[in-house]
């Protein structure tokens, strides 16, 4: 299987075809997204508690099911696919997180490690609810702040790729991303 890096644009290009309504393009898109999502999937897991019960594959099928659900035509090329894989990840993780701590009665944090982008908070262990919710502070006086956080802890981006996503400047973004973590870290002590 190939992986998107070794086809620059063929995701775009697939996108598009998919957004056209040609389904065939889908089942070319499937095997190409599928595996890089997975490392994103795979390298977030790994932060998570110990004894966390989702594995990459179900995070994924269930992020790549909800990907497929959206309504055709408004992919932008492969950063936005992406950018919205992202945020899906996100949903699907919180989501697990809630049902978890409603198992347990309100008793114990989903914790998921920052440590692989640049200590978002003090600590290297946080919840990821108060981060999610946290994330939602933001995003009422920072929309692009909060959405550069997602992309680069919950979409395993680069600021590079971030930048391309948000369609703004790599100096943009470092900067953005730089507040946004003084911010959190404030926020999630």
């Amino acid at each position: 299987m190939s992986s998107t890096s070794d086809q620059p644009g063929q995701v775009t290009q697939l996108l598009e075809r998919w957004g056209r309504g040609d389904q065939s393009a889908l089942d070319e898109l499937t095997p190409l997204v599928y595996n890089e999502l997975r490392n994103v999937a795979e390298a977030y897991l790994l932060r998570e508690r110990p004894d966390h019960t989702l594995q990459a594959t179900a995070l994924v099928n269930e992020a790549y099911l909800r990907l497929i659900g959206q309504k055709q035509g408004r992919w932008e090329g492969r950063k936005h696919f992406f950018g919205i894989a992202a945020r899906l990840m996100r949903q699907v993780l919180v989501e697990h997180a809630r049902k978890h701590r409603a198992e347990k009665r309100g008793g114990g944090r989903v914790t998921v490690t920052l440590d692989h982008y640049d200590y978002v908070t003090d600590t290297p262990d946080v919840d990821i609810l108060a981060v999610h919710e946290a994330l939602e502070r933001l995003a009422r006086f920072d929309e692009q702040q909060a959405r550069i956080v997602e992309l680069r802890f919950f979409g395993g981006l680069s600021i590079e790729e971030a930048a391309e996503t948000l369609r703004v400047g790599h100096a943009t973004v470092e900067r953005e991303w730089a507040m946004a973590r003084a911010w959190l870290r404030n926020e999630l002590k």
